[in-house]
């Protein structure tokens, strides 16, 4: 009988390979692959001992091979596999439902061309992503990967289910995307992150804390407003609806990354002295109306401030991404990471320490912000801390011209904002400073759109070399514009909310859309009716965007916008 013949691919630092190889007998033949050369995996340590294991069991492995194109990456008589695996697949950072199908038809479509007759195709996913009834919690169909009509494409049916075992290959480890700030990244805005920790860590000692889970219950936004967080009328608010129905397979369904996240979060901000933690988290989101993805990383510092190993002296740094609704303008951003520093000291000693923080904050950051100037050349930024109005905080500006004269202006990178002692600790002030590290980073590297910092294009992070501080380069040169004027009627009865408009542009376009632009308003002289008239540009930073697509979106647009904003497109 002739051996199996395994084809794995999407492989990330092999682990699955490595650890699966060692559970098949001789006689079984495995070829890995992944999509990324053997330069862009050299600086994975993990990655780099799979290989040598896999080297060492002498299992074929294959670098730059697309899922979606197997048959050229094999020739006719290197195909007939008896089996295809891939685990997780997922098109990168910011890639919605609909990319997902489309590498997941493309895939199937392409593995019938390398599997042998009665051969079978293996896709791990995650709860939920499937649409099938086997999912607990089921998705809606249209808000999930719709595995099964995408393997249809391809010809193949859906014939079992079962629950992805990591003990059963252990020592593997999902590479999917886990956030820019993990330890394995190496993004740009983790540098940034960890440079400025780094130097501030100089003069304070340093408490590093973490709390990955991104939704707020309703009752834990007010913390925000104490702290003169004016986001939470920006925030991403979600209506949760009970299934009754399905209420067990609620809490079964719970992928393992997302109980992690829910035990952390109710820990950090939900504890109930003797609860269990991970029922509390239950209620604590799924027991609420509504949740909020977290406009600000300031919505968890009374819970900071208030742990019994609070320690006054110390930095205590939080870092993660937030969220807030925007306009659509050249350095506004919906999405950003943020690190927040918190500070608490003696009331008595208030001028020295704040004086102390601001001093080393500002050479910190006019340090990082000069280190890509070229020899001779002039500062072409500096940072400037603003004293607010009600004559406590402070916001941190910087001046850049490095995006040309018609993007000059003053940048809000960051804010300093001081309290009153606190209610748990009498004797005590404290300070918050919060960091956005994408504007930061952007204004390091030279990076003009805020959108080429989300790409999952591989060619941007081959820019960033370790240890080195360099202007970025741009692969895409000269992405063309395309201009679409929109008008409608209002509704009488409803104002209308041009943030929202700017918000369903944003999510219709997938965040090509750069610019709108209000061109007038017209009122009926006979039904005194009001009309207004907006002009869109749609262009993008990483990826090719036709004309075709773009009156796509554009129409689809006219459709969101009568549903959501109760207006009549003319």
């Amino acid at each position: 009988m002739a051996p199996r013949r395994l084809l794995l691919v999407g492989e990330g630092n092999f682990s699955f390979a490595a650890a699966l190889s060692e559970t098949l007998n001789a006689s079984t033949r495995v070829t890995a692959t992944c999509l990324q050369r053997p330069a862009e995996l050299a600086r994975d340590p993990v990655a780099r001992e799979n290989l040598q294991r896999l080297r060492e069991r002498g299992t074929e492995v294959r670098f730059g091979v697309d899922c979606t194109q197997l048959a050229d990456a094999f020739e006719p008589h290197h195909r007939e596999f008896d089996r295809i695996y891939f685990n997780f697949p997922h098109c990168g950072r910011k890639a919605g439902v609909a990319k997902n199908r489309e590498l997941l038809a493309k895939f199937f479509q392409s593995c019938k061309d390398v599997l042998a007759e009665g051969g079978e195709v293996h896709v791990a996913l995650c709860r939920g992503q499937g649409g099938t009834p086997a999912d607990k919690p089921m998705r809606e169909w249209h808000n999930s990967w719709q595995v099964v009509a995408m393997a249809a494409l391809g010809g193949f049916i859906l014939s079992d289910v079962h629950p992805f075992s990591c003990e059963a290959v252990p020592g593997y480890k999902c590479t999917g995307y886990r956030g820019f700030l993990e330890a394995p990244s190496r993004h740009p805005i983790k540098t940034i992150n960890e440079k400025l920790i780094a130097e501030l860590g100089k003069a304070f000692p340093l408490k590093r804390l973490k709390c990955s889970f991104t939704l707020l219950p309703e009752r834990s936004t007010s913390v925000l407003t104490s702290w003169n967080c004016d986001s939470l009328s920006a925030a991403f608010w979600i209506s949760l609806c009970e299934d009754n129905s399905n209420s067990e397979s609620l809490t079964d369904g719970i992928t393992q990354d997302m109980e992690d996240f829910l035990v952390l979060f109710s820990e950090f901000s939900l504890k109930d002295p003797g609860r269990d933690s991970r029922e509390e988290a239950h209620e604590g989101i799924y027991g609420q109306t509504k949740v909020c993805l977290r406009p600000s990383l300031l919505a968890h510092v009374q819970t900071v401030i208030q742990a019994p190993d609070f320690l006054p002296g110390s930095l205590h740094v939080l870092s993660g991404p937030v969220f807030q609704k925007c306009p659509i303008l050249p350095f506004t951003m919906p999405a950003f990471h943020e690190t927040l520093f918190i500070l608490g000291f003696n009331k008595n000693l208030r001028d020295d320490y704040l004086q102390s923080l601001l001093d080393h904050l500002k050479g910190t950051l006019d340090s990082l912000l000069t280190q890509t100037l070229l020899e001779g050349s002039k500062l072409s930024r500096s940072v400037e801390f603003i004293f607010q109005s009600n004559e406590k905080d402070y916001i941190i500006k910087v001046k850049s011209h490095n995006f040309g004269s018609d993007c000059a202006k003053d940048l809000i990178i960051g804010s300093v904002t001081t309290s009153a002692t606190s209610i748990i600790h009498k004797d005590q002030c404290f300070m918050f400073v919060s960091m956005n590290l994408d504007l930061l980073a952007m204004l390091v590297w030279g990076i003009s759109d805020w959108r080429m910092l989300w790409t999952f294009d591989h060619r941007f992070l081959k820019n960033f070399v370790p240890g080195k501080i360099e202007p970025f380069k741009s692969y895409s040169l000269y992405p063309p514009c395309y201009v679409h004027d929109i008008s409608f009627w209002l509704d009488e009865k409803k104002e209308f909310d041009e943030l929202e408009f700017h918000t369903v542009a944003r999510a219709v376009s997938q965040d090509t859309v750069i610019s709108i632009q209000f061109l007038s308003r017209f009122q009926h002289p006979k039904t005194q009716q009001v009309s207004l008239c907006y002009r869109l540009t749609y262009q993008t930073c990483d990826k090719a965007l036709t004309q075709h697509q773009v009156g796509s979106m554009q129409s689809q647009f006219r459709k969101e916008i009568q549903q959501r904003l109760h207006v009549i497109p003319r």
